[in-house]
């Protein structure tokens, strides 16, 4: 049975250095349980409590599931790669110890931090792209770090492709995997960042079927793309404009990818992200909707 989470991005809890203040966690995760959501994945790391026992009386004081945790490393530089590993391993150390030994390491760039990448989200060009060498040397840390967290907690990792960072377009996701072990590394498909990067991702979820562990719903705004590639918005300015709209508001075939995913019989977890800036919009109004729109799906 597919069950239905959210995550603290919803809420403006984002990995970037941004203005704004977000909601704290118990607000965030007493908001999601009101709204109709299972489960959560974790947020920045000190967002939630880092005390494995304090995170776990959390997540039971709400029955709730925690899914996963996001790590960004700017795997492009190789002397980023230990820092990268202990990061992710004291991330899944603390789900582990948690009581939660099937979430996963959410691995991805350090987007928002390459400028011509988040100048260009949406829109980038293979010229803005790395080179062969530079993508032996991202894999080999994505893979190098999915493979200690294995060892170290045994934690799965999965990659998420994200705007704003290296792995962007189909065509980069599609190298990626060609350069990662398929057992150390999977992919958590975001619908949302599949589309604005200029892809399917229903062709995704068929394409990627075994490389795809976790999944992210996420929905995107076609008039808003296009505004972006036209007047050269950044990445935050895309965001801040609500290219990732309301599930059902934009172009992403919800139904189309509900009737895949039970097609491949998946019956995991899908968590529902809306990114939204620190202090924009009314998270809880949306997560609602989102929540409802769900519900038409036979979810």
């Amino acid at each position: 049975m597919i069950k239905i989470a959210n995550a603290p991005c919803s809420w403006g809890v984002l990995e970037f250095e941004l203005e704004g203040e977000a909601a704290g966690y118990e607000q965030v995760l007493d908001e999601m349980k009101a709204c109709g959501y299972a489960g959560t994945e974790l947020g920045d790391w000190g967002f939630m409590p880092t005390d494995p026992k304090a995170l776990r009386a959390e997540m039971d004081k709400r029955d709730f599931h925690l899914l996963g945790a996001f790590v960004p490393v700017l795997m492009k530089d190789r002397t980023k790669h230990d820092a990268g590993v202990e990061q992710a391993v004291k991330t899944a150390r603390l789900m582990a110890d948690a009581g939660f030994p099937e979430a996963f390491i959410v691995l991805a760039d350090e987007n928002g931090s390459i400028p011509e990448r988040t100048q260009n989200a949406g829109r980038v060009t293979p010229a803005m792209g790395l080179s062969t060498e530079e993508w032996k040397t991202f894999a080999e840390g994505a893979d190098r770090i999915a493979r200690e967290v294995k060892k170290q907690t045994g934690l799965r990792t999965v990659f998420h492709h994200h705007c704003g960072g290296y792995v962007e377009t189909p065509e980069e996701i599609a190298t990626l995997l060609t350069f990662t072990d398929p057992e150390q590394l999977g992919l958590v498909l975001d619908m949302g960042h599949y589309m604005f990067g200029g892809g399917d991702p229903l062709q995704a979820l068929r394409q990627y079927a075994d490389r795809i562990w976790h999944i992210h719903f996420k929905d995107c705004d076609p008039a808003i793309a296009a505004k972006s590639r036209e007047e050269g918005m950044d990445y935050f300015q895309s965001v801040n404009s609500g290219v990732f709209c309301e599930l059902g508001k934009g172009a992403v075939d919800f139904q189309a990818i509900v009737a895949e995913l039970h097609q491949q019989n998946y019956d995991e977890w899908i968590v529902v992200e809306q990114d939204v800036l620190p202090g924009m919009g009314n998270p809880k109004t949306c997560a609602q909707r989102n929540r409802e729109f769900i519900k038409t799906l036979g979810l």
